[in-house]
């Protein structure tokens, strides 16, 4: 049986990601590998990221938050040259499968984890890029953005309140994410999750469950 609603991740997902930018702002400065997730990790509900994700924290706040979590840690990070690894580029084959979806009359929301700084819910860093993305982000009936409402993934209330917002059930949805806790609340909501690692890959197998050739 197809399910007629598809949600998506931003970053990661339509658009590069940003752990791309953080390796390479990590290797520019001499930083061992992942010590932006790890710092992310510690604490995760409460931390600088969650903080700025759920709009608690002034974008200056964040940054003197994660310095300091990142020096108990041993690890001296600039937050705010990684607030400007946020923004990613879009993938030309998402927005392909994006224009295919709407045409064969599958629905199309999104969710994001992000953060009031930049332009827009992608956080593009110039008036280019947002304009870019205001475009792609035309295509979808709803997008929820946790910095505006006040809760981020992978919390089940922001599921819930784009399906709510779409006037579907969950069990009506497939949702792809690049992070695989995400996709496991989404999961646990009755939706079907795809862990998006290659994009081609990913849309291969949405469209086994939605009945459009996607690729």
């Amino acid at each position: 049986m197809t399910r007629p609603v598809v949600l998506f991740d931003l970053g990661g997902v339509i658009t590069t990601s940003p752990f791309e930018r953080f390796a390479e702002y990590e290797s520019r400065v001499g930083l061992p590998p992942d010590s932006i997730r790890t710092i992310n990790a510690t604490n995760p509900d409460t931390n600088a990221w969650a903080k700025l994700e759920r709009n608690e924290v002034t974008a200056d706040e964040f940054v003197n938050i994660f310095n300091a979590e990142g020096l108990a840690l041993g690890l001296e990070v600039d937050g705010r040259e990684v607030l400007d690894c946020l923004s990613g580029s879009i993938r030309s084959q998402m927005v392909e499968a994006l224009d295919r979806l709407v045409g064969a009359g599958v629905r199309i929301g999104a969710i994001t984890n992000n953060a009031s700084v930049g332009e827009g819910a992608s956080m593009a860093r110039n008036s280019s890029g947002a304009s870019q993305m205001r475009e792609v982000l035309d295509r979808f009936e709803v997008v929820v953005e946790s910095s505006k409402v006040g809760v981020r993934k992978p919390s089940p209330e922001i599921y819930t309140m784009a399906c709510e917002m779409m006037r579907v059930e969950a069990t009506d949805a497939v949702y792809l994410d690049d992070l695989g806790i995400n996709c496991k609340a989404a999961h646990q909501l009755g939706m079907i999750a795809i862990k998006v690692i290659d994009p081609d890959e990913a849309l291969t197998e949405l469209s086994t469950h939605v009945g459009v050739d996607l690729i």
